[in-house]
């Protein structure tokens, strides 16, 4: 694959950021494409390696050598059918996925690994701009009909694979736009919502029915679902974890959906400026080391915040891949996001102990401890608080990014869906049908909070067995392309 030796010709290259002073007066995508010819030079990297782990890797089981070494001969269109093959939204990976195919690829043993990633991107924008990307209707209808509750990447794979199946397709949205997590949880410098428009628009030329503002079990009675032969819940994780300290019920204390949210819905209606929650000119902290506490980094410094600190529980990570974690598998080491390269005080093993508040119960600070983890084989790690490390931070509003602890209750409870041990919906590993036949369940509402590949492939997987269960047997794909070798 590729050209022969080109990875020993050829660097690593992706996309130029703009610089952080001019990215931050603004809430556009700030990257700009490497040229076509120099993006043909990196498709020219991958290195024929025989047995390649890029696609092991990828929860999606992405043929990455094929299109590759499409890109490699200026093949763009046999490129997209190969990217489209197995994963529905390139566009939406190509900008958000951490990437665990570039982690597992063989050149990354001795040299900076092929640039899969942006080569993704670059294939599926080509794509769109050739005008390759057209809705593809199905040969004929089923007569059966399938709801989706939830638009997110698991639920927009779902439909879209269903709906190829010939079924119809009606997805449930309680938002007032399609794209659940992509819409409002992540930021318009991450991904501006023209991308998400631009495939729901395709979708619906497919002819998938969408119905916003329909919360199923709140004003959309969970008795419409028997309308429908078969029901597929891709409603994410979005029960967000809290900090029970004294102090959390303070004024300038939110959750970082709810910062994040306000924001992105009023790039789109001047109305819901008001409504921000506004960091300009104030001490930000932000609590938790992940994507979304990144993102709510990047917001705060585009508003304009006099400081932006962050604390994570966890240690430092190592700058290179830990020893722990060898390749193939994903690396342990630190992580700078383009959001903290704009401006960040990050900080390790804090943890917040109380929220400081005035007689008005506004915000003014908070206290933290330092800690350690004390590891004992065979036992969960133990949190240790380090004596005499008490800390008073000043600070204006905290942001809460401690991830999401599962699913709402409000669906399952009124379905009468079991529960894990983890609160996620109970499903079979195998066919994502729940313990009630007819209704499966994917994403992160199965699986709990993890990756937009793995909403997608999961997406994908549910929408076979549902055809399976509708029809007797299915000619969607089984799973994902290592599930096929393996099948």
């Amino acid at each position: 694959m590729g050209e022969l030796g080109g990875f020993k010709k050829y660097q690593r290259k992706q996309e130029i950021n703009t610089a952080v002073k001019n990215r931050l007066t603004n809430f556009k995508e700030f990257t700009t494409p490497l040229a076509t010819k120099e993006q043909q030079k990196q498709g020219s990297r991958c290195m024929d390696c025989g047995i390649p782990f890029c696609h092991s890797g990828c929860p999606l089981g992405n043929y990455i050598p094929d299109f590759n070494d499409m890109v490699h001969k200026g093949e763009w269109h046999k490129a997209l059918e190969i990217l489209h093959a197995t994963n529905n939204f390139p566009e939406f990976t190509g900008r958000l996925c951490p990437a665990p195919c570039e982690k597992a690829c063989v050149l990354g043993i001795i040299d900076k690994p092929v640039s899969i990633e942006n080569i993704e991107k670059y294939i599926v924008e080509k794509g769109f701009e050739n005008g390759w990307i057209e809705p593809r209707l199905p040969k004929y209808r089923t007569g059966k009909t399938v709801a989706v509750v939830g638009s997110g990447p698991a639920g927009l794979a779902a439909a879209q694979q269903l709906n190829r199946a010939g079924h119809s397709v009606t997805v449930f949205e309680r938002a007032d736009k399609i794209g659940g997590l992509l819409r409002y949880g992540i930021p318009n410098f991450k991904l501006e919502k023209e991308i998400i428009d631009r495939r729901v628009a395709i979708l619906e030329a497919e002819g998938i029915t969408f119905i916003t503002n329909a919360h199923v079990g709140v004003n959309v009675a969970v008795d419409e679902l028997k309308e429908f032969d078969a029901v597929v819940l891709c409603g994410g994780a979005t029960k967000a974890r809290s900090l029970p300290i004294a102090g959390s019920d303070a004024k300038g204390v939110y959750q970082a959906m709810e910062f994040l949210t306000k924001q992105t819905k009023a790039l789109f209606d001047k109305e819901l400026e008001k409504e921000i929650i506004n960091a300009k000119g104030k001490d930000i902290i932000v609590i938790g080391g992940g994507d979304t506490g990144s993102d709510c980094i990047g917001t705060s410094n585009r508003h304009g915040a006099k400081s932006v600190t962050n604390f994570e529980i966890m240690p430092k990570p190592p700058k290179a891949r830990s020893a722990k974690t060898p390749w193939p598998f994903w690396p342990l080491e630190l992580k700078t996001s383009t959001s903290h390269e704009e401006g960040c005080d990050r900080n390790w093993l804090i943890n917040t102990k109380e929220f400081i508040k005035n007689e008005k119960g506004e915000l003014t600070a908070l206290k933290t401890v330092e800690v350690e983890w004390k590891i004992i084989p065979g036992e969960r790690p133990q949190l240790i608080e380090k004596e005499e490390t008490e800390k008073i931070w000043s600070c204006d509003l905290v942001f809460l990014a401690l991830g999401f602890t599962g699913p709402e209750k409000t669906l399952p409870e009124q379905l009468g869906l079991e529960l894990d041990f983890r609160t996620n919906i109970k499903a079979s590993t195998y066919s994502y049908e729940t313990n009630v036949p007819g209704i499966f369940v994917a994403g992160d509402m199965r699986r709990g909070q993890s990756l937009i590949v793995w909403a997608i492939s999961e997406g994908r997987q549910a929408a076979h067995h549902v055809d399976a269960y509708l029809m007797g047997s299915s000619s969607l794909p089984l799973k994902d392309a290592n599930d096929l070798l393996s099948a």
